[in-house]
């Protein structure tokens, strides 16, 4: 799990404090040889979460409020991925988030991010780490008001009938380290099922959830004048996160060269009335790229963002349109003049399966 989306929801709830405690720190070595792709299968299910969390940071508090929770695991890019999906009864209310893992061959080691479904518009920094024998160590970076801080992470009896869960943070650079948070897994289901929807979650994206075989189009080199364009299947499994304020899709491509995975992301965001779509790349799984923002409008879906291409700002324009019960078509376009002129690039078709 990953909490630290609680630093500004949180200190609204119970202000911001701690229990000072000395602990030994450090995130698992790398395992070179090992099959990551199974790190997280353990985890992969429905869970009934026992949480207790420590009510004020940082000030030494000895204060513990008890609450319940649910979550939902899936595996994704073949095992090297996973989305968890958070429902946590607070005291104050009903509060959601999502995690997203992802394994760097590169390091040996696993990325976590959190996004906070009351801000549902970035990613906090990422915690890096491992796993060793029974558990796994994660160690990150943040700020908790205004100061630094470090963050850890441990999983405990990771194969036992109840693994648990805790976070810590440090102000002293690892000096000294607080835990402030623990939770405690029961199972409730082996396979995962996405966890109950929200009555007031949009429902713009209905249509993406499920499994889709998907034929695309792809121009070879952007904004290069080229017209080469390569031809590919794939699938997609899609389902929904946040009450429905989310959907994450599984990406599998058959490029000419090489399988290729990935991970779409979107959250919508009631503020500004405008869903954002991130999209992680299994070939470089250390980032997840900067966003599309936009919404839908008699049935068609437009977002853009900003991007980079040979080292040069580009806009990025995504459209969803032809969209029934058993089709969609998704597609790509790139400008290198403000948008006053765009080149299509990737045009995908979507068959549903199931």
């Amino acid at each position: 799990m990953q909490r630290r989306g609680f630093l500004g929801g949180l200190a609204a709830l119970y202000g911001a404090g701690a229990l000072g405690l000395c602990l030994p720190l450090g995130a698992a070595p790398p395992h070179t040889g090992r099959d990551h792709a199974n790190d997280w299968r353990w985890l992969q299910g429905n869970w009934n979460v026992r949480h207790r969390r420590i009510q004020e940071r940082l000030v030494a508090d000895t204060r513990w409020v008890d609450f319940t929770g649910t979550s939902a695991v899936w595996l994704t890019l073949g095992g090297l991925g996973t989305i968890d999906d958070n429902l946590m009864l607070l005291p104050g209310g009903p509060y959601r988030g999502l995690g997203v893992r992802a394994f760097d061959p590169a390091s040996a080691t696993w990325a976590i991010w959190w996004l906070d479904g009351r801000a549902p518009t970035r990613f906090e920094a990422p915690v890096h780490g491992g796993f060793s024998g029974s558990g796994g160590s994660f160690l990150g970076t943040d700020t908790f008001n205004g100061q630094p801080i470090q963050v850890w992470f441990r999983w405990h009896d990771i194969h036992a009938a109840q693994p648990w869960w805790e976070q810590a943070f440090s102000a002293d650079n690892g000096v000294h380290w607080e835990v402030n948070w623990r939770n405690w897994f029961t199972r409730s289901a082996a396979i995962p099922s996405p966890l109950p929807l929200q009555a007031d979650a949009p429902r713009d994206f209905d249509f993406l959830v499920g499994r889709w075989t998907v034929q695309h189009r792809r121009l070879r080199e952007r904004l290069s004048g080229s017209n080469i364009w390569d031809h590919f299947d794939g699938t997609l499994h899609n389902w929904p996160v946040l009450g429905g304020f989310g959907n994450v899709g599984d990406n599998v491509m058959n490029f000419p060269a090489a399988t290729v995975r990935g991970m779409g992301i979107r959250a919508w965001d009631a503020s500004s009335g405008q869903w954002s779509s991130w999209w992680l790349d299994g070939r470089d799984p250390r980032r997840i790229g900067a966003p599309v923002r936009g919404g839908f409008v008699d049935g068609i879906g437009t977002f853009m963002g900003d991007d980079q291409l040979r080292g040069q700002p580009i806009r990025t324009r995504v459209i969803w349109s032809n969209i029934t019960s058993r089709s969609a078509r998704w597609e790509q376009a790139a400008s290198a003049d403000g948008g006053a002129t765009w080149e299509t690039n990737w045009i995908s078709d979507f068959e549903r399966q199931s």
